[in-house]
């Protein structure tokens, strides 16, 4: 599989799918002026990434701000990775957040119990 590594802007965040070395991780800002021509990609990724998930994916967020339209997406990733729980492979999702960070640790919380997925929240001092 192709290795997905963008690298992030002022707008968008860094994301780096690798199979191979099992880092999976979207870090930064996600704020791009097309949301759905940005996560594309990812999601396209995530689909094949299914087909032959590694025994175990660990998930990282470490977003330090999104937008709504960006939250939507998010949304759709964990739905994806919840699939492949349902389908028996071990997943978890590690949600990182500055620890003064209110809005972000309560988003990662909201994400927690939507999906059916391990949620490992992790604080972090800048």
């Amino acid at each position: 599989m192709e290795v997905i590594k963008i690298k992030g802007t002022d707008d968008t965040p860094t994301v780096i799918l690798d199979k191979e070395s099992g880092i999976f991780e979207i870090s930064g800002r996600s704020l791009p002026e097309d949301v759905t021509t940005f996560y594309e990609p990812i999601l396209n990724w995530l689909d094949e990434y299914q087909e032959e998930a590694n025994a175990k994916t660990v998930f990282s967020f470490k977003l330090v701000y999104f937008n709504t339209a960006s939250s939507k997406l998010i949304l759709d990733i964990l739905m994806k990775l919840e699939e492949m729980h349902e389908n028996g492979k071990e997943v978890l999702i590690k949600w990182f957040f500055p620890e003064d960070d209110e809005d972000m640790e309560e988003a990662g919380e909201e994400y927690a119990d939507i999906v059916d997925v391990p949620f490992e929240q992790v604080s972090y001092t800048l």
